[in-house]
């Protein structure tokens, strides 16, 4: 397996000077004290940044709200995970004896928080045009995968939408359980629609994601043909 200098420059085409701050973006806070979470938070609006341009350059005719949409898809957790897999990240992280027994290298979230610090370490090892050019070789590649920004739209979005296209009042949404320890909450929620007498329930790691689920059952239960006519 290659040592975490040789996959950086593999992988993503860059060779860190401080190869300390790459230590740091490959370690999980289950691990050591200096691991990447002040690198995730600082990747994130690196991230965003580069994406940004990116889409400005290649989507002249969309507006601010198609490009919002068409970020918020790129830079989701589910698809910052998926390029981590491809690039073998897991196999390069230092994780604590827990997260490891349970399978922390292949957890969509540890992956996509990972990812984001190596755009953080990137940028602070290189600076904001190294970062963006790691960033754009990831990510331009699904440009072309992206669906129509209308349906980019959250199931929350759409579903107010179409309640309002019909007069109707808009969702109820509550949370019905909250579980787990404080830093790592697991959310229960529903999402109401009196008017039609449908009903739907979602789970997740926090609320938004959560209620974004039973809104989605919601929407799915509309959809049927003879339901919420």
């Amino acid at each position: 397996m290659l040592n975490a200098v040789e996959w950086s420059g593999t992988k993503l085409g860059y060779e860190f000077r401080d190869p300390a701050l790459l230590d740091a973006a490959l370690t999980h806070r289950s691990a050591s004290k200096r691991n990447y979470e002040r690198l995730e938070f600082l990747g994130d609006a690196v991230l965003n940044f580069a994406v940004a341009v990116l889409l400005y350059r290649e989507y002249p005719e969309a507006d601010e709200g198609d490009l919002s949409r068409y970020r918020a898809a790129l830079v989701s957790g589910s698809s910052l995970a998926e390029i981590a897999a491809g690039l073998c990240l897991g196999d390069q992280l230092r994780l604590g004896s827990g997260e490891l027994r349970s399978g922390g290298f292949r957890r969509t979230s540890i992956l996509a928080d990972a990812l984001e610090a190596l755009f953080g370490a990137v940028y602070l090892d290189g600076g904001v045009a190294q970062a963006s050019r790691v960033i754009e070789s990831l990510v331009a590649g699904r440009l072309g995968e992206l669906p129509e920004a209308q349906e980019l739209k959250d199931p929350k979005t759409r579903l107010q939408e179409l309640l309002q296209a019909r007069g109707l009042r808009l969702p109820l949404y509550a949370v019905e359980e909250v579980s787990g320890e404080p830093h790592e909450h697991w959310f229960v929620a529903s999402c109401e629609v009196p008017s039609l007498a449908v009903r739907g329930r979602g789970e997740g790691s926090s609320r938004r994601r959560a209620e974004q689920e039973a809104a989605q059952r919601v929407l799915a239960e509309i959809a049927k043909p003879g339901e919420g006519a």
